[in-house]
């Protein structure tokens, strides 16, 4: 079967999170499975893609309102990806630093006008296109148009009977934008609009859970979430529950590999603890702090909704309380964030540093060297950095939220299956006492040696999620007309 992936991140050659690395990895194990899966994304003008070469798959235009929008479509050349990726060159829209953000000047304000414009190229390519894929698998409200599009919009009339499969990475956001945008809109009978319209506005994220054939998310604890708390689309997705599943995400065994990891100052041979013991010591050589402890680290955006607004306090409330542990800490987020951590370092120069920058090496050794990954999230649909953690033999503590619920039993409630150290509520004190009580358990060598070796036996690859994905398109393809 055919599968054209539509999303506006696939990793290495845009990712501004999770679902980058979703669509960097799904498509090439999906196509290990003998399916035929490829990626459509936008050509935005980052650096990976400014060094590739591209082959022009078709020509055409969009009628955005008042505008006309020229665009090409282009195949990046020898599928370096492990998949053919398409992208979408749309001058004006794409065509600038960054991916949903100019990194100097902050969020594009014509989002509105780069989906639209993306997803109408997108659809216009397929009517002319000579091998059209047997299903659309849309990703995140980016593309939660096409599934109406497809269903309802008059000029793709013949691309009607197409499944479209529509996977939520993140609910909170739901692209929403004012009807007098319609006019950017591909032509469709009004009496259907209200497929488009929550709340008086048009929400592209409800549009594609109402069109889609199959609706999924990334994780079961994440599916059970939103319809519970989803920014008032609970009762939606509880209506649409019966095409809904929830499908856990991988993660891509060849890049997160400690037998072979490039990125590390030392490989995973038979010694576990010598692979942990020097790795940690490698870390040193870009962060201060005492080696004999051990250490916990955090690695991710530093924004509310993954609990990084709670390690200030937290640090050092621990510290203060005698806590025989080293924390350390990568990433970029809200600046009052950057401030805090950065005073803690001054305060406590061997306990606690920080990296507030994105560095996929840095992020490796740091997996490789630390005991223990922290993982306070308000919200988190998946989760992978609890993966890549495991893979490295290092012990999750995380919010049980989210995928973090389903990959991350506690040791303590389930002895023969736990993974790390969980906590319920979201708040200061449980996160504390959650990594006390890791803390404690590794003071015996013994038990965290069996912990570690059991992380590195968790099957987290993208091989049995590639699966799930492949049995519901068959499922979807035996409904066409």
């Amino acid at each position: 079967m055919k599968v054209l992936h539509i999303a506006t991140e696939c990793y290495p050659a845009a990712k501004a999170g999770g679902m980058g690395d979703v669509l960097g990895a799904l498509p090439r194990y999906q196509n290990r499975l003998k399916a035929e899966a490829a990626v459509f994304l936008p050509k935005y003008r980052t650096p990976w893609l400014e060094r590739q070469r591209f082959q022009e798959a078709y020509s055409g235009e969009v009628q955005l309102g008042d505008r006309l929008l020229p665009f090409h479509i282009e195949r990046v050349e020898g599928d370096p990806t492990g998949f053919p990726l398409f992208v979408a060159d749309l001058p004006g829209l794409f065509d600038r630093p960054g991916i949903y953000a100019n990194p100097e000047k902050g969020p594009y304000t014509d989002w509105v006008e780069r989906n639209v414009g993306f997803q109408r190229a997108a659809l216009e390519w397929l009517l002319h296109h000579d091998e059209r894929p047997d299903l659309l698998h849309c990703h995140d409200h980016h593309t939660g148009l096409i599934p109406f599009m497809v269903q309802e919009g008059v000029e793709y009339e013949a691309l009607r009977g197409t499944p479209t499969v529509f996977t939520i990475h993140n609910g909170q956001y739901h692209g929403a934008f004012d009807w007098h945008h319609r006019r950017i809109l591909p032509a469709f009978n009004p009496e259907r609009g209200g497929l488009l319209d929550w709340d008086g506005l048009i929400n592209p994220l409800a549009a594609g859970i109402k069109c889609c054939w199959g609706l999924t998310t990334v994780s079961n604890g994440y599916l059970e979430e939103l319809m519970k708390f989803s920014g008032g689309l609970e009762h939606l997705i509880q209506q649409e529950a019966p095409k809904a599943r929830g499908i856990i995400n991988g993660i891509d065994l060849q890049v997160w590999n400690p037998r072979k990891d490039p990125f590390l100052a030392h490989r995973l041979g038979r010694d576990l603890s010598a692979f942990k013991r020097k790795n940690k010591a490698a870390l040193r050589e870009r962060f201060h702090f005492e080696e004999e402890r051990p250490v916990v680290t955090f690695i991710g955006r530093l924004v509310g909704e993954k609990g990084a607004d709670l390690l200030p306090e937290l640090f050092s409330t621990l510290l203060q309380r005698g806590t025989e542990a080293c924390f350390l800490v990568l990433g970029t987020g809200e600046p009052w964030i950057h401030e805090e951590l950065t005073r803690l370092t001054k305060r406590h120069p061997e306990r606690v540093d920080v990296a507030l920058e994105y560095n996929e090496q840095l992020a490796h050794r740091l997996y490789a060297g630390s005991d223990f990954l922290l993982m306070p999230s308000r919200v988190e649909p998946c989760g992978l950095n609890q993966m890549y953690a495991c893979r490295y033999a290092t012990v999750p503590i995380v919010r049980s939220i989210g995928g973090l619920k389903d990959t991350i039993p506690d040791i303590e409630q389930d002895p023969e299956n736990g993974r790390g150290f969980a906590f319920q509520d979201f708040s200061f004190s449980a996160a504390c006492k959650a990594v006390e009580r890791a803390l404690q358990f590794a003071r015996d060598p013994e038990a965290l040696g069996g912990l570690r070796h059991r992380l590195l036996k968790a099957d987290f690859s993208w091989d049995r999620s590639a699966r799930e994905y492949l049995r519901l398109y068959r499922e979807l393809l035996d409904q066409r007309p």
